[in-house]
């Protein structure tokens, strides 16, 4: 019986990350939209979200919600909170805070600018042939710059936004960040990310929000035409 009531705390415990990771991955999201992608009841995933309510982990999100709204009252959509997020990381934040802060009195604020480049120089070259072999579309090469930072922990994911003349838009979101509590202090980290972005995408990319200013995501404006390159096509021609 005791070996019973282990197996079913597991079990428990399992599903709880599971639905935890999704709300990471892809909040704002309701408990059915969880449920449907984690093959589980709806039921049994408001019950975890219930408990991690009251546990401080995630929170109903206020802000606008996308896709079509029924009939009543809308359900609640969640997202991670500072300690729900915190619980996910195993960054030794008060460590690199303190090292960046050190280097920054000795040498200056340039200084954690290039270590800032620097850092993100190998995810860069690691991304670059995963999304040029998306092609030229700019979308597809987001949504394999998404799955690459996905890869690595980020739980990023594409959303496509506007419709009309602007469709085509992107906006790539990252979940998760190993840096975030670093980076509130020190926004050359995400000063740094946001530039290889936009060498990678081969677009002048612009975040929109950050985990480290307290929203519950970035996210990153992906513009559907790289008008650097249209720009000068027309000279290039009278050429």
């Amino acid at each position: 019986m005791q070996y019973v009531t282990s197996s079913v705390r597991e079990s428990d415990a399992r599903t709880r990350d599971r639905v935890a990771r999704a709300v990471l991955e892809h909040g704002p999201v309701t408990a059915s939209e969880l449920a449907v992608r984690l093959g589980v009841t709806a039921a049994a995933v408001r019950r975890h979200l219930e408990r991690m309510l009251a546990d401080g982990l995630v929170e109903t999100h206020q802000g606008p919600s996308y896709g079509r709204r029924g009939r009543g009252r809308p359900a609640r959509r969640f997202v991670l909170t500072d300690a729900g997020h915190a619980a996910m990381t195993t960054a030794y934040d008060d460590l690199a805070t303190s090292a960046l802060r050190f280097l920054a009195e000795r040498q200056g604020r340039q200084a954690v600018e290039a270590f800032a480049r620097a850092r993100v120089a190998e995810l860069e070259q690691r991304y670059a042939p995963r999304v040029a072999a998306a092609g030229e579309d700019v979308p597809s090469r987001a949504d394999a710059l998404a799955e690459a930072l996905s890869a690595d922990g980020y739980a990023a994911s594409t959303r496509p936004v506007g419709a009309g003349p602007g469709a085509g838009v992107t906006q790539l979101c990252q979940g998760h960040c190993p840096v975030q509590h670093v980076a509130a202090e020190f926004p050359e980290l995400c000063e740094a990310e946001t530039e290889a972005f936009s060498r990678l995408l081969g677009v002048h990319v612009q975040r929109l929000a950050t985990l480290a200013h307290g929203e519950h995501v970035c996210t990153t404006h992906v513009p559907a035409v790289p008008a650097p390159a249209a720009a000068a096509e027309p000279q290039g021609r009278n050429s």
